[in-house]
């Protein structure tokens, strides 16, 4: 195999449950960087993303896409944790906004951020603000992250962002936001602090606002 992390890529994205489990196995036991399955997930979640938006894949596509990189973001946590005793410096809350059900680049934020030692509270899929709001008193987060794939998510995560700005609790949290169709104006038209294109993107975004870089 020339490319293995190319092989696990086009796997995953062209719905190869079996083979794309086998390659990232393959991979994990040659010794490579478990971040480097992580990489070619993420590269394949992009595809499939696309390919959803496109029309091309449905959501059974995403169900399956969301239980393969579930087992491969498994597989890889175990060999990034083998021996490792994680000191977590921060606390992330996420989840995706009321109206959206996806939840593929959310997960895989959440396992970059478990990953760089952050504690991580995931609220899930179409998440009332009320419900955000009571996980920032509770669970008390330096950074809240809101997802959504949707145009429609868009109002969802202006409503989170008032809401939480009437309960007294904006200066408390710094909120980022991504997803399929999210970008630095809706970062502007819902009145967060910044825009992730992707996870790398919100593992920086955290470690600068929480003081881990």
């Amino acid at each position: 195999m020339s490319d293995p992390n190319q092989a696990l890529t086009d796997a995953m994205a062209n719905m190869r449950e079996d083979e794309a489990v086998g390659v990232a196995q393959q991979i994990l036991r040659s010794g490579e960087d478990p971040l480097k399955v992580l990489e070619a997930s993420r590269e394949a979640m992009a595809i499939i993303g696309k390919r959803f938006e496109e029309g091309e894949y449905f959501l059974p596509e995403l169900i399956l896409a969301g239980e393969m990189l579930k087992t491969i973001s498994t597989l890889a946590q175990e060999k990034l944790g083998k021996g490792v005793e994680i000191s977590r410096s921060g606390k992330v809350l996420i989840g995706t906004v009321r109206g959206d059900i996806h939840d593929i680049g959310k997960d895989i934020v959440v396992f970059m951020l478990d990953s760089a030692g952050l504690e991580v509270l995931d609220l899930g899929i179409d998440v009332p603000h009320e419900k955000f709001v009571d996980a920032i008193k509770e669970f008390k987060p330096q950074v809240l992250g809101l997802s959504g794939f949707l145009t429609l998510a868009f109002d969802s995560m202006k409503s989170t962002v008032d809401a939480i700005r009437e309960a007294g609790l904006r200066d408390q949290v710094k909120i980022m936001i991504g997803g399929g169709q999210m970008d630095d104006h809706v970062k502007e038209y819902c009145g967060a602090d910044a825009y992730g294109a992707d996870a790398v993107a919100a593992v920086s975004l955290c470690r600068q606002w929480i003081g881990g870089e």
